[in-house]
């Protein structure tokens, strides 16, 4: 059984399934989970919005799901799927697009 947490939300990897490319990293709750699995195409919920979210819906960029696995503790799922143009809102195929550079005065 999948273990949400306090708030009722599941951290989503979402991975392109031809590539292995990672897409982005969003969360779900029960009823986006079970719309993502009725409809096929990808849904999540908003943290910042409080609200479900279906991914594509306003810039035609859908995400089409292909597989969905859970990790061994049942607290987070990798979700496979074949994107309709970029995942990222920003444009870019993946929101893992900015690199880590050290800040100055770090150690």
């Amino acid at each position: 059984m999948l273990r949400f947490d306090d708030n009722g939300l599941i951290p989503a990897i979402v991975q392109d399934a031809a590539t292995g490319e990672v897409l982005t990293l969003a969360y779900m709750n029960a009823e986006s989970l079970r719309r993502t699995l009725e409809s096929g195409q990808v849904w999540f919920y908003s943290r910042s919005r409080q609200e479900l979210w279906h991914k594509g819906a306003t810039s035609g960029n859908f995400l089409n799901l292909v597989a969905i696995l859970k990790d061994c503790d049942q607290d987070a799922l990798v979700v496979k799927v074949n994107p309709q143009g970029p995942a990222c809102h920003t444009g870019q195929r993946s929101c893992f697009f900015r690199p880590l550079e050290e800040e100055e005065g770090s150690t």
